[in-house]
């Protein structure tokens, strides 16, 4: 149960206007009461569902905060910004408005994929709310560069991209058994596919391909539907 919700000051296109929160992003509280606080963040075509399996074993000694981000899940859709997301910052200030809202401090914050380095930018800004950080498969840049190596070339990055625009549906069946291994577990590919294939993006052009090269991360798909 939400202790209370609170409204922040959000840009919209072409005005600012009060948004809740707690309904932005789709904030669910679970676990023990003033009890200190576990933030799970999750990654790009995920929602919070991910953390469900996780979450379950905190909820008898912490208090639990699951969210979706803007996009993803249940969010509300009319608070999607492109401007804002185009870059990790935006998200990352979700986060820390999130943890402001419900007035968390010593907090444990868990970011899996990209919400790794999301979650580092939301420590990055306000340390004083966060004791620990914990990235799952991280990756601090998505594209190699000179003296780093660890992401992808940019006519990767490009081929997936047409990937994504052409084949959306079959790219999502193809990858998220992939990810999630476990072969002997087939319906944690099966929900995977299930979450990315409910993110249809709205486009892929290419000037959203150079963006994505400019920026750290693709920006999160827009849902069709609200769950």
């Amino acid at each position: 149960m939400l202790d209370r919700p609170i409204e922040a000051p959000v840009q919209g296109e072409g005005s600012v206007r009060l948004v809740d929160v707690v309904e932005r992003n789709n904030v669910a509280v679970s676990g023990v009461p003033g009890g200190q606080p576990i933030v799970f963040a999750h990654g790009f075509g995920c929602d919070q569902h991910m953390w469900t399996a996780v979450a379950s074993a905190f909820i008898d000694r912490y208090r639990v905060v699951l969210f979706d981000h803007v996009g993803a899940g249940a969010s509300d859709l009319q608070a999607y910004n492109s401007a804002k997301y185009s870059s990790l910052a935006g998200y990352a200030g979700d986060v820390v408005e999130i943890v402001q809202a419900l007035d968390l401090t010593d907090v444990i914050l868990v970011g899996h994929s990209v919400s790794a380095m999301i979650a580092a930018l939301a420590v990055i800004e306000v340390p004083e709310r966060f004791s620990r950080l914990v990235m799952v498969g991280p990756s601090a840049r998505y594209l190699n560069d000179e003296g780093y190596v660890g992401g992808f070339e940019p006519e990767d990055i490009d081929g997936l991209l047409q990937t994504l625009e052409s084949n959306y549906l079959g790219w999502s069946a193809q990858i998220a058994p992939a990810i999630v291994g476990n072969p002997d577990r087939p319906e944690l590919g099966a929900q995977l596919t299930s979450s990315f294939v409910a993110r249809i993006p709205v486009s892929r052009t290419s000037s959203h391909a150079r963006l994505s090269r400019q920026t750290t991360a693709p920006t999160w798909p827009r849902s069709t539907s609200r769950r």
